[in-house]
């Protein structure tokens, strides 16, 4: 007998992938990837001005493209769900009937009306006067749940940041909608952004929504924080969901444009590393930490007795309905190695397999160059965007092997600053879970990180956790199992690789940890007074 099929799309950075999940056991039958066609190019983006923004079109023809890919040969009747993680938070600019934007003649090469990533930090400014106001403004510290600090990274920063510097865009716009949440709602062929299914994930972590004050910020404070925001909140649905609940089923037009039947449920959205923490079967007080371009480090809990400080949000239902979601995570970790073999290549291509062979080979040096791994600014613990990257210590007989594996322990090094800041703050880790490209793919680097934490780090055995994490949402919402754990219990692909502490290496990357505190703090300091 056939099994009962799910389809599980995950937009990264670069690419949309998509898998065809089998139900009873989650092995994935087929994948498909898409590289963005404009993104590729650079179009919209000005890495110096720190502004990444991405067309609608590649989502959409992405969409069809990896759909159409993993269905090839199989009977359409077996799939009876799709799930939808993407980066975040990547809001655009909507107009009445739900259309970005950027996909009206008066906006097509417009880049405020693009998606606008994550990692883009053109609102700095817009969210230090967030932060400010909102630890000042005499009402609830609507930061409480997001860790105390709001980024330019979320929300609200962006939204207001292209009110501000684009009237004509804020005069078209009738809501911003977060790129998981229109893309559930264009395949289920709901238009109106007023009333469309939002994000428990996005809302929670990205736009300060809390079940405590009735949602999303109070009018009140958003019209404080800048008049431009006065009435946004009408304009954004005030309920969220979690993704184990259905948006609705595909619409006509997109059966057909995917080939696919109407029955096809659409679970909710979410965000990627949130999806690929169950994917890779978190249970509660696991942490699972996303290697890629930059970190997601993702904890569930049952009891969450204080309010997390420096991290990324703690949502009720955001990772594992049931549990509270806590996320944190690193602004850049490949980014940071990436930088590295772009800045070697000027001379002669360099691999980072090359360079990880022969970081690997050197002896471990606590006194020798150091980096601070704040690329992208810090993200966690307490964000900060004026943070910028360093490397310490260097003399004429610093090779580039050894400036890799210095920028290799910094990374690990702010991974072992998370981990202490949940310790600290009275959350249990119990157990190290690793996804993504790094950890599948640069035994280094995750050695290099299992020495310096001083724990065992398992790999899941899939290198598309996330898609399969949703998947495994299209299979709750589609009726397949009662709930999120047992979906996870049926459909997780389990861990092939652990890597263990080397006990004779773990008192020297001590010292060097304790040396990046100290750095880490003058940096700090210093970066903050040039300000």
């Amino acid at each position: 007998m056939d099994s009962i099929l799910c389809i599980g799309l995950d937009f990264g950075t670069d690419s949309v992938r998509a898998v065809l999940a089998r139900t009873d056991n989650g092995d994935i039958i087929a994948t498909s990837v898409h590289e963005y066609a404009r993104w590729s190019r650079g179009d919209y983006c000005d890495p110096a001005a720190m502004q990444f923004r991405q067309h609608p079109l590649d989502y959409l023809e992405g969409t069809e493209a990896v759909v159409r890919g993993v269905m090839a040969g199989i009977d359409p009747a077996r799939v009876v769900g799709i799930g939808i993680d993407t980066t975040g938070s990547t809001p655009c600019a909507v107009n009445r009937d739900g259309t970005p934007l950027a996909l009206t003649p008066e906006f097509a090469d417009d880049p405020d009306a693009m998606f606008i990533l994550w990692k883009d930090h053109t609102a700095i400014a817009e969210a230090e006067r967030i932060n400010d106001y909102a630890h000042s403004w005499g009402g609830p510290d609507y930061t409480l749940y997001e860790g105390g600090t709001y980024s330019s990274e979320w929300f609200w920063s962006k939204l207001l940041h292209v009110l501000r510097r684009n009237p004509q865009l804020r005069r078209a716009a009738c809501s911003f909608v977060e790129h998981c949440d229109w893309l559930c709602a264009e395949l289920a062929g709901q238009r109106d952004p007023l009333t469309i299914s939002r994000s428990r994930c996005a809302a929670g972590h990205k736009a300060m929504w809390h079940e405590s004050w009735g949602g999303l910020p109070a009018d009140e404070f958003l019209a404080g924080v800048d008049p431009l925001l006065a009435g946004w909140r009408c304009r954004i649905s005030p309920q969220s969901q979690t993704a184990d609940l259905p948006v609705g089923t595909l619409c006509p037009q997109w059966a057909a444009r995917l080939g696919l039947g109407k029955h096809v449920v659409i679970a909710g959205g979410m965000i990627d590393c949130h999806a690929g923490a169950v994917g890779a079967g978190i249970r509660a007080n696991e942490l699972v930490k996303v290697f890629g371009t930059s970190t997601c480090d993702i904890l569930v809990s049952k009891n969450v007795p204080t309010c997390v400080r420096g991290i990324c949000g703690q949502v009720d239902g955001s990772v594992v309905p049931g549990m509270i979601g806590l996320e944190a995570g690193q602004a850049a970790f490949g980014d940071v190695y990436a930088w590295f073999r772009r800045l070697l290549s000027y001379e002669a291509p360099t691999s980072l397999s090359k360079l990880d062979k022969e970081a690997a080979a050197l002896p471990i040096n606590p006194q020798g160059p150091l980096a601070m791994d704040w690329f992208n600014g810090r993200r966690s613990p307490d964000a900060n965007p004026h943070l910028s990257g360093a490397i310490i210590g260097l003399n004429l007989g610093t090779t580039p092997a050894m400036i890799f594996r210095a920028l290799v322990e910094a990374t690990c090094c702010g991974a072992r600053a998370i981990i202490e800041r949940f310790i600290s703050e009275g959350i249990a880790v119990n157990a190290l879970l690793a996804t993504g490209g790094i950890a599948r793919k640069s035994p280094f680097v995750m050695q290099t990180c299992a020495d310096i934490l001083n724990r065992p780090i398992r790999v899941a055995a899939s290198d598309q956790v996330c898609a399969l994490g949703g998947a495994m949402f299209a299979a709750v919402a589609a009726g397949v199992y009662p709930d999120t754990e047992t979906a996870m219990a049926h459909m997780s692909p389990g861990f092939d690789i652990t890597y263990t502490p080397r006990p004779e290496f773990v008192a020297q990357y001590d010292q060097l940890y304790q040396r990046y505190q100290r750095y880490a703090e003058i940096l700090e300091n210093a970066a903050m007074a040039d300000r």
